[in-house]
């Protein structure tokens, strides 16, 4: 990207994703890499008034946590990174990376240790309730990098230009194309909230699960960029059924292929891989990630392809995705986990669908309300 289209995108970020108003004290953080972006953000920042305290990360920090740290260390929060996230407004996160398979040879026990210490917990617990009150306002943003264009298999220029189209950074006005979305996306969570039962049917799939009570949630660029998706959490012991993933489920740089899922009640009672099968079995001995956290709609019909980067791909339209573990607080969800995992599912195909209280409202990914 330009300098100018790092304007533009920092921009779109301050000023329609968070909106940053005078005052407001920010926390923004990204890797080194990302530096023009950080820069811009930053400018942006000051122009509307707020406070930015930037937070960089150097290459190789988790890599040598995860093999140095002691397990004091792995369970250690610092008050002051507590406080942060209990008193700031807003929070900017930048999605690049130097090495997307950097934890994949970090024994699954310490990350497990990591992610379930209590003192963590209780970090993620003070995150997810002010995002649900409304009290912190976030943003996940891309930085177009080598990495991740070697993951979608694509030169750094083809990925740039396709990360640009997702964010609508070609477009005349990129805020004005994320207002529209969220206007369309509107009227399909209006109608979906008034629907009680769904039944996902597709290859190897047919799932059952009930949102009575629950809140779908309009997801058009506040919260993740890029966006476009319509979500919940179910009811938990409301899942009955199996599904099948199209596509390989992604954890800590370790792929799993063509998972399958069988559920009771709302808990997972058969899982397989034909690849990471005994990697996808530890990951469900995690407290309550056999439980499914959201079920979701992605509607962002530029991203085109599978780039096994998560926040790209649970947004592509024509597919869904169901979560293992958190469910989200602003929807009603109460299942609390250590992980939030996606995963995604082509629905393009012929025979896919999702039936709403008997009616058919998606058909081979498109919706027909």
């Amino acid at each position: 990207m330009s300098h100018m289209e790092y304007d533009n995108l920092a921009e779109l970020v301050v000023k329609y994703s968070v909106k940053v108003e005078k005052g407001d004290r920010v926390l923004l953080e990204g890797p080194t890499l990302a530096k023009e972006l950080i820069q811009a953000l930053y400018v942006q920042i000051l122009k509307a008034g707020g406070h930015p305290l930037v937070n960089l990360e150097f290459e190789g920090r988790q890599e040598l946590f995860f093999k140095f740290a002691s397990i004091e260390q792995l369970e250690y929060i610092d008050e002051v990174r507590q406080k942060m996230i209990e008193e700031f407004n807003c929070f900017i996160r930048i999605n690049a990376d130097y090495n997307p398979k950097k934890l994949s040879l970090v024994d699954t026990k310490l990350l497990t240790l990591f992610g379930t210490a209590p003192a963590r917990r209780k970090l993620n617990e003070t995150y997810i309730n002010r995002i649900a009150n409304g009290d912190l306002r976030w943003v996940y943003v891309p930085y177009p990098c080598q990495s991740y264009a070697q993951e979608a298999s694509m030169d750094l220029f083809s990925y740039t230009e396709f990360v640009k189209e997702t964010l609508f950074l070609d477009r005349e006005n990129p805020i004005e194309e994320w207002q529209t979305l969220e206007k369309n996306q509107e009227k399909i969570v209006n109608y979906l909230q008034n629907c009680e039962s769904f039944h996902i049917i597709g290859e190897d799939t047919s799932l059952e699960l009930k949102i009575k009570g629950r809140i779908w949630k309009n997801s058009c660029g506040h919260e993740n960029l890029p966006d476009g998706e319509i979500f919940t959490s179910p009811l938990d012991n409301s899942v009955n059924g199996q599904i099948r993933f199209s596509y390989p489920g992604i954890y800590s740089g370790k792929e799993i292929e063509n998972i399958f899922l069988k559920f009771n009640d709302g808990k997972v009672i058969q899982a397989t891989a034909d690849k990471g099968n005994d990697f996808l079995h530890e990951i469900l001995e995690i407290e309550n990630a056999n439980v499914l956290g959201e079920f979701a709609f992605g509607t962002n019909y530029g991203i085109t392809r599978f780039t096994k980067n998560m926040a790209f791909d649970e947004k592509m339209g024509g597919t869904i995705h169901c979560a293992l573990g958190l469910a989200f607080p602003e929807c009603g969800g109460t299942n609390k986990s250590a992980i939030h995992w996606d995963l995604l599912k082509d629905m393009k195909p012929s025979g896919s669908k999702v039936i709403a209280d008997g009616k058919v409202i998606y058909e081979e990914g498109k919706f027909l309300i």
